[in-house]
């Protein structure tokens, strides 16, 4: 987990998403999804905005470099933009290559207008962060960046512009004045993990496999990019996600990321910061629940399970519809910790949150080969309190939650009892529903319970089958 904010979602029909044609692309979905429709349509409330309070500019925070980029063609000019395109060389993207040019054409990186050149790279890579031309600094803790093999290089050759493929063969768009330069795999793994041990997902699904070179340029997407997922209402823009917050005169936005089902300690944790703003003084804070959409490891629940467990956590009534927005990151995880959770705050603050809160490990994992804990708990808190470039961002470090068996309920942890509390981590949840085991009532809604205990027996069932068909053959 990490970190927590409290949104509201609202079903998002007068931006119009999917009025143009757009760049399909599929993600993690199983055969048979969920659901393809928008399942908190139905829970978004209906009552009128607060009419004491002054007509507020809720984006309370500039996003990096003073604009959110934004790296769509415009539609008139999409027709000769693709003519253009289809003479240059070709460049194959792979899932996760479009998924950074989803997050860097809606400005999740702003500043950042493409795949970084090596200066940039050098950069993110030794100082995290990025100078801009006034001299300031902007926080960059990841480097954004397109591999492409030796073969793609010389079919490139002196050319400065490229076309960007995408997986199913559809034209994205381009990258201007390129330079390419050498792709150092080890000392970007080291850098980035703070280890080469063998395991992790990121690497050995993107990395490893990549080419040994570097590609960098000025990106322009042709349309923007959708997945056909029944979930592209919910991937708002820095942009869109700040117009909404005017639209909701909010004062103050809280900003909540996770890769995990929502159970009731998070609740606790999202409602107690909505509090602690309300006693801060500000009269209407909007929690941002901002689940990670992109690239996850293979035992982490896919993405349109997530959706629909969250829903039903709206629907039980354990987040409040009225001051909640639900919206997909985009980006893909690294599991880098310390190092990842950086990027996980500045691209809330291109979305117009002036509040993250952290909790523990946040962006970390258990180590590859070791059994211990990749990085220290409580670093990725430290960090974001003195990262060059968040210091605008205001850090709210949460207490930890756990199962009070007293209470029967989440509660905070409370070391003067420590025997009384149950720690049930992201593991040990999915074990419970994989295996048929309930949890301690009080650590989900049953609805949210439902969703997970759902998905792991069609995990079963699918497995099932495969087997028999193994054996019949």
């Amino acid at each position: 987990m990490s970190l927590t904010i409290r949104l509201h979602f609202t079903p998002y029909h007068s931006l119009n998403l999917h009025t143009h044609s757009t760049t399909k692309f599929t993600s993690r979905i199983r055969p048979k999804p969920i659901y393809h429709s928008n399942p908190l349509i139905n829970f978004v409330s209906n009552k009128p905005r607060m009419q004491s309070v002054p007509s507020i500019k809720s984006s309370l925070i500039d996003p990096d470099g003073g604009a959110v980029v934004d790296l769509v063609v415009p539609e008139s000019l999409r027709g000769a933009k693709a003519f253009e395109a289809a003479s240059m060389p070709k460049v194959n993207l792979t899932k996760i290559d479009l998924e950074w040019v989803h997050v860097v054409s809606e400005g999740w990186a702003s500043p950042l207008k493409g795949f970084m050149r090596e200066n940039e790279y050098l950069q993110s890579l030794h100082f995290n962060s990025l100078k801009m031309e006034d001299g300031k600094f902007v926080n960059m803790s990841l480097p954004i960046v397109l591999a492409i093999d030796d073969e793609t290089k010389e079919r490139i050759g002196s050319s400065k512009d490229v076309a960007l493929v995408a997986p199913d063969g559809d034209l994205v768009g381009t990258l201007r004045s390129i330079e390419i330069y050498k792709h150092n795999k080890e000392e970007r793994i080291a850098r980035t993990w703070g280890t080469t041990a063998p395991g992790l997902p990121y690497v050995e699904e993107y990395i490893t496999p990549a080419g040994n070179w570097l590609i960098g340029g000025d990106l322009e997407v042709l349309k923007p990019i959708k997945y056909d997922d029944g979930l592209d209402n919910y991937r708002l823009s820095p942009k869109q996600l700040r117009k909404e917050f005017d639209s909701r005169q909010a004062d103050a936005v809280f900003a909540f990321q996770l890769r995990n089902p929502v159970h009731n300690g998070h609740a606790l944790l999202m409602n107690d910061t909505r509090r602690r703003l309300l006693e801060m003084g500000y009269k209407n804070p909007i929690l941002l629940l901002h689940p990670l959409g992109g690239f996850t490891k293979a035992d982490d629940v896919p993405l349109d399970v997530r959706m629909e467990q969250h829903s039903k956590v709206l629907e039980d009534g354990v987040l409040d519809p009225a001051t909640t927005i639900v919206a997909i990151f985009p980006s893909p995880m690294h599991y880098a910790g310390p190092t990842e959770v950086q990027w996980h705050a500045k691209a809330r603050i291109n979305a117009g949150a002036n509040f993250y809160i952290v909790g523990r490990d946040p962006a970390g994992m258990g180590h590859p080969t070791d059994k211990r804990d990749l990085y220290d708990p409580d670093h990725g808190k430290k960090v974001l309190s003195m990262a060059p470039g968040l210091e605008k961002l205001n850090i709210l470090p949460f207490r930890v939650a756990a199962y009070d068996n007293v209470a029967k309920q989440m509660a905070f942890f409370d070391p003067s009892r420590a025997q009384d509390f149950l720690f049930i981590s992201g593991t040990k949840m999915r074990t419970f529903a994989r295996t048929g085991e309930n949890p301690p009532d009080g650590f989900m809604c049953p609805g949210g319970w439902q969703v997970l205990v759902r998905y792991y027996e069609s995990l079963q069932r699918e497995e099932a089958q495969q087997n028999s068909a193994v054996l019949s053959t």
